[in-house]
C-alpha cells in the first residue's frame, strides 16, 4: 500500500447511484460515476407481472442498488487508476425510510418467484405514501397515550417511516408480513450484502424507525395498542443490535470484492442516509448551521446541544448526524421534483422549442427569463405542496396551490413562483427552529439543485434573510459516505479516527456565496406574511378542500 490512502461513498437516490472515489488527505474527488436504476421508480405496475400499484405507492428494485456497486465503483476504479490496495474504507448512504422484508438468509422477499408478484413484497421507496392511514392512528394512538416519544418528531410521525410502512404490509398482506424475517432499511441490506454482516444504523433507527439511544423503541404496550399483531415487534422483526455513525459494519466480502474491483477485506462502515452524510460533507460538525441537501426533495439538517421540541421537525437524535451533538431533522418533499413536472407536464411547446433552438435546457432557459422579474413583480403565489407537506404541518394529503394566475401569465413567471414557494417552505422551517429556541445562524447547500440554479439560491437567501454557502463537492452526500468510511477503516489503516478529523481534513465549501439582498429581503417578507396565510388555512384545517377532492379522485378512481 502506498502512502496515499483512498475511501469510496456511494450515494443511493431516488433515480440513480453514483460512487466517488476520495482521496482521504484533502477531500480530492479523484473519480466518479453515475448508475441510473434499471428500473427506475416503480409507481405504476411491477416488473415481469404487470401487476398494477394502487395510488399513492412508490417501490424499487433492490437488484438496482447491487448494480450500482457492480457498474460505478468499477468504473471510478478504471478511471482513476488508483491500486485497489490503496483504498481502505468504503461507505454509504441511502434515500430513508427506503425499507424492505428479507427472509432468514436476508434476501430480498420480491426476488423470490413465489413472492414476485406480490407488490408488499418490494422495496418501498422513501416516497412511498399509501400508509398514510396507518400513519395517522400512529399518531392518534400515541397522543391519547401521551407517548413522549412524540415530541421528539415534532408531534407527527410520516407515512414514510418505517413502522407506517410495515403495519400496511400487515394489514394489507399479512402473510408477507409473516414470511418476514425482519424489514430492513435498504442502507443495512445494502451493507448487508457487502460484508455478510447484520447491522442497523443509528441514523434511520433514530430519524425514521422511533429509537431513542437511551430509551429504545417503545414499548411493546404501545405497538400492541396499534395492533396486538405488532406486539412483539421490535423483538422479532426490527431485532438487531444498532451501531453508531462511523462504525464498522464488517469487511468486504471475496465475493462483492471480485465484482466491484477492489480487494477483499477492506472496512465497510454502517448505512447513513444521504441528507445526513452530506453535513459532514460541507465541513458542519458544529450548531447554528443549517445544511439544506437539495435535489428531488429538501432535507433540511441542524446541530443542538438539547433536546428540544420543535414543530414538524422529522426528529432529534443524539449523535444522529455528528457524535456528542443532537442532530435535527426536517424537510420538504417536493422541490426539484415540481420544478422537473412544471417542465415535463405544464410548459407550453413553443418553450420548449425556444430552448432547443438556443440549443439549452428548458430548464436553463426559464431561469434566465425568470431572472429578469423582480421579487412580487409576477403577481403569483404557490404552496409547495406538490408531494405533500413534510414540515413543519406532516400532511402528505396537502396538494399544490397556485394563485394570482391571469390570461397574461407566462411560464417563467410560474416558474419563478414555484422556486420562491420552495424557499418559503424553507423558511417556514427555519422559523420553527428559531422560534423554538435551536438558532439558525446561516445555511450551507448541497446537492444538484446549487450547482445547476443560482436564481434559486439567491432567492433562498432573499427569503430566509440569510447568507448561504454552497458546498465544493457536486457529489457531497457520497464525499460525507466516504468520509464514514475512513472512519470505520481507523488512522491506524489509513483513514480517521473520528469524523469530526475526517471533515477539518476533507470538507469545502465554495469561495463565493449567496447573501440576502436588502430590498429583496423587504418584499419577500411581505410575500412570505401571505404565504404563511396560505398555508394555515389551507393546512391546519381552514379549509380541506385539498384533502376532499383527493378523496373524490380515490373515490372515483377505486369504481
Amino acid at each position: 500500500m502506498s502512502s496515499t490512502t483512498y475511501a469510496i461513498g456511494v450515494d443511493y437516490g431516488t433515480q440513480s447511484g453514483r460512487a466517488v472515489l476520495v482521496d482521504l488527505a484533502d477531500g480530492t474527488e479523484v473519480a466518479d460515476h453515475v448508475t441510473p436504476y434499471p428500473h427506475h421508480v416503480i409507481d405504476e405496475k411491477l416488473p415481469g407481472s404487470g401487476v398494477r400499484l394502487g395510488h399513492d405507492w412508490a417501490l424499487q428494485h433492490p437488484g438496482d442498488y447491487l448494480e450500482v456497486l457492480k457498474r460505478s465503483v468499477p468504473a471510478v476504479m478504471r478511471e482513476s487508476g488508483v491500486d485497489p490496495a490503496d483504498v481502505v474504507g468504503l461507505g454509504i448512504d441511502f434515500t430513508a425510510t427506503t425499507m424492505l422484508p428479507v427472509n432468514e438468509a436476508g434476501e430480498a422477499l420480491c426476488l423470490l418467484p413465489e413472492y414476485r408478484d406480490n407488490p408488499h413484497s418490494w422495496v418501498k421507496l422513501w416516497k412511498h405514501h399509501a400508509a398514510q392511514e396507518e400513519a395517522n392512528l400512529i399518531n392518534e394512538i400515541a397522543r391519547k397515550r401521551g407517548e413522549k416519544f412524540l415530541a421528539r418528531y415534532g408531534g407527527k410521525t410520516s407515512s414514510e417511516w418505517m413502522i407506517a410502512k410495515i403495519w400496511q404490509i400487515l394489514n394489507e398482506a399479512p402473510d408477507i408480513y409473516e414470511k418476514a424475517d425482519r424489514f430492513l432499511e435498504a442502507a443495512d441490506w445494502v451493507v448487508l450484502k457487502m460484508t455478510g454482516s447484520f447491522t442497523r444504523n443509528s441514523c434511520t433507527s433514530g430519524y425514521k424507525a422511533i429509537w431513542h439511544k437511551q430509551d429504545g423503541y417503545p414499548g411493546n404496550d404501545f405497538f400492541k395498542a396499534l395492533d396486538p399483531r405488532l406486539e412483539q415487534l421490535t423483538e422479532t422483526k426490527l431485532r438487531g443490535g444498532i451501531l453508531p455513525l462511523g462504525s464498522k459494519a464488517g469487511e468486504l466480502t471475496e465475493e462483492m470484492a471480485a465484482a466491484m474491483g477492489l480487494r477483499p477485506g477492506i472496512a465497510v462502515a454502517v448505512g447513513n442516509v444521504d441528507a445526513h452524510a452530506a453535513v459532514p460533507g460541507v465541513g458542519v460538525v458544529e450548531p447554528g448551521k443549517l445544511v439544506m441537501a437539495m435535489g428531488t426533495s429538501v432535507c433540511h439538517m441542524l446541530l443542538g446541544e438539547k433536546e428540544i421540541e420543535v414543530e414538524g421537525m422529522c426528529g432529534v437524535v443524539e449523535d444522529g448526524i455528528i457524535p456528542g451533538y443532537l442532530g435535527y431533522e426536517a424537510g420538504q418533499p417536493a422541490v426539484g421534483d415540481i420544478f422537473e413536472w412544471f417542465v415535463e407536464e405544464a410548459v407550453p411547446a413553443y418553450v420548449k422549442q425556444a430552448a432547443g433552438s438556443e440549443g439549452i435546457g428548458v430548464h436553463e432557459y426559464l431561469t434566465r427569463l425568470a431572472s429578469a422579474y423582480k421579487p412580487g413583480q409576477t403577481g403569483l403565489l404557490a404552496l409547495d405542496w406538490w408531494n405533500g407537506n413534510r414540515s413543519v404541518l406532516v400532511d402528505t394529503d396537502l396538494t399544490g396551490l397556485l394563485v394570482g394566475m391571469t390570461l397574461l401569465t407566462k411560464p417563467e413567471e410560474i416558474y419563478r413562483a414555484l422556486l420562491e414557494a420552495a424557499a418559503f417552505g424553507t423558511r417556514k422551517i427555519v422559523d420553527a427552529f428559531q422560534d423554538s429556541g435551536v438558532p439558525v445562524i446561516e445555511l450551507y447547500a448541497c446537492g444538484g439543485l446549487p450547482q445547476k440554479n443560482a436564481l434559486l439560491m439567491q432567492i433562498y437567501a432573499d427569503v430566509t434573510n440569510r447568507e448561504i454557502k454552497v458546498a465544493a463537492s457536486k457529489q457531497t452526500p457520497a464525499l460525507g459516505a466516504a468520509m464514514f468510511g475512513a472512519v470505520a477503516a481507523g488512522r491506524a489503516n489509513g483513514g480517521y479516527d473520528s469524523i469530526v478529523d475526517a471533515a477539518r481534513k476533507m470538507a469545502r465549501v465554495r469561495e463565493e456565496s449567496y447573501k440576502p439582498i436588502p430590498e429583496h429581503v423587504a418584499v419577500y417578507d411581505k410575500l412570505y406574511g401571505e404565504y404563511t396565510k396560505l398555508h394555515d388555512y389551507f393546512g391546519r384545517g381552514g379549509n380541506n378542500v385539498m384533502k376532499v377532492l383527493k378523496s373524490i379522485k380515490e373515490d372515483t378512481a377505486s369504481r
